[in-house]
């Protein structure tokens, strides 16, 4: 079993940042992508961002240039750093992770959430 523990989220104004943070612990040696899901109220759960082991990332074009994902290995953490943001970048955010190395499709784990708010 792998677990993920989300943190970073909070409550920030139009144009702010914040950084999330993902810690995964648990049998984490096969994991190969880790990934940033979002979903608003009355909303999709959508894909923000995933990130492979080799380095390789995609983003949803609705934040490509103000968000960055990024992950050490090390640590067995990934980040979400979130740059101008904007109110409909509010949501719940979750990370993911998966065996494979495709950021898109299904993902094996999921942690808790936390929330971002984003209004003046």
């Amino acid at each position: 079993q792998v677990q993920l523990v989300e943190s970073g989220g909070g409550l920030v104004q139009p144009g702010g940042s914040l950084r999330l943070s993902c810690a995964a612990s648990g049998t984490i040696f096969n994991i190969n992508t880790m990934g940033w899901f979002r979903q608003a109220p009355g909303k999709e759960r959508e894909l923000v961002a995933g990130i492979t082991s080799g380095g390789t990332t995609g983003y949803v074009d609705s934040v490509k240039g103000r968000f960055t994902i990024s992950r050490d290995n090390t640590k067995n953490t990934v980040y979400l750093q979130m740059n101008s943001l904007k109110p409909e970048d509010a949501a719940v955010y979750y990370c993911a992770a998966k065996y494979y190395s495709t950021i898109y499709g299904r993902y094996d784990y999921w942690g808790q959430g936390t929330q971002v708010t984003v209004s003046s």
